[in-house]
């Protein structure tokens, strides 16, 4: 068994400092599993462990048993009863038979008065602790919300395949039955696409959302209205469909913007998308253009309901679907992070008259 000299806490000390502590020390032997003291107790003093080992542990949800510490032999514990007066703020037990020194308050806080550099040494050996405690703390809080947001990602993508896949075997069974006639095979052939379209839709903001984050994204000098123009060729076809007429207010202006032409028409796509999913009885989506001396701004707006007032705050959290039918709640996020690689600002905000509007603003090239 350790001498309580060994202590970190009192190696060091004078030999009358030490006799006192000796003398003081009451040695208390403790059985594996057996609590030393309970979350609530008096703070009546300071434990060291000759031999052994401590666990210091808190409950959460009053049933969960949260892990905060563990000590071996030569460590010490217990030690903000020294600091204040409150009651413990947590459970010790021992996890193997263990023998302790235990070492009422009032004797530590008249060797603290007597010898400032043992209460320099306890500060220091406790914030050292508070330190390592905060690092795991946050270590544990990452991890957490890593998990959380796999958890969250799955059930998203559970519940968005669910729809199209059972509306594609639905199809499927009577799309090919003797009594269908052509045109009503088409029509089906037509709902399996636009399923397929979802699930792909589905895939593309999944991929998009886990892929690691270049540090550095290589960008490209292009016409932004040659951009635009190629974009609005891609969406227009598909708000159509969905009876969505898109409407452009006036022409880019004629700057070159650096970009990665892919990933940027991803943002037009996705703000589109989500404004005729504001609109299912259809609408129109409007796109307008402006510059300042560094900046060329876009705004897409609809005729929408608008945005819930309870989403203002978090448009551009992830998984934030704010009671849409379908779809991840990445969208908005994947737009955020897009126009952040490309050195740019987005926001979203509802318009005076009615619907939302999107913009986002792109450094000007020179």
């Amino acid at each position: 068994m350790a001498p309580i000299e060994e202590c970190e806490l009192f190696s060091g000390l004078d030999p009358a400092a030490l006799a006192i502590v000796r003398e003081a020390a009451q040695r208390r032997r403790y059985l594996a599993g057996q609590e030393i003291f309970s979350e609530g107790d008096p703070g009546d003093g300071l434990y060291v462990i000759g031999d052994g080992a401590v666990e210091i542990y808190g409950l959460v949800a009053e049933a969960h048993r949260c892990s905060l510490a563990r000590y071996g032999t030569g460590d010490f514990f217990g030690e903000l009863a020294l600091v204040d007066e409150k009651p413990r703020s947590a459970t010790a037990i021992a996890l193997r038979d263990t023998t302790l020194f235990f070492i009422p308050r009032n004797v530590m806080l008249g060797l603290l008065e007597r010898m400032p550099q043992l209460a320099l040494r306890l500060l220091r050996l406790v914030s050292q602790r508070l330190r390592d405690f905060d690092r795991e703390h946050v270590r544990q809080l990452v991890q957490n919300e890593r998990l959380a947001a796999v958890g969250q990602l799955a059930r998203a993508v559970l519940h968005d395949l669910k729809n199209p896949l059972a509306i594609i075997s639905l199809t499927l069974d009577s799309a090919y039955t003797a009594t269908m006639n052509s045109e009503a095979r088409q029509a089906a052939e037509a709902r399996i696409r636009r399923q397929l379209n979802r699930i792909s839709e589905l895939v593309n903001d999944i991929m998009e959302f886990t892929q690691p984050q270049q540090a550095v994204l290589q960008l490209e000098p292009v016409s932004y209205p040659a951009f635009v123009e190629h974009a609005i060729a891609d969406i227009q076809p598909e708000l159509e469909v969905r009876n969505v007429q898109l409407v452009v207010v006036n022409r880019p202006p004629n700057v070159m913007v650096a970009m990665k032409p892919a990933r940027l028409r991803r943002v037009f796509y996705n703000l589109c998308d989500n404004a005729a999913d504001a609109m299912p009885d259809g609408g129109r989506v409007m796109l307008s253009f402006g510059r300042t001396e560094a900046e060329v701004v876009t705004e897409i707006s609809d005729t929408g309901p608008g945005i819930p007032p309870e989403a203002l705050e978090r448009l551009f959290e992830p998984f934030a679907t704010f009671g849409k039918a379908h779809g991840t709640g990445l969208g908005l996020s994947i737009c955020q992070r897009i126009i952040e690689d490309h050195h740019g600002r987005i926001w979203g905000q509802n318009m005076p008259g009615g619907g939302a509007v999107f913009a986002f603003a792109l450094p000007i090239w020179k």
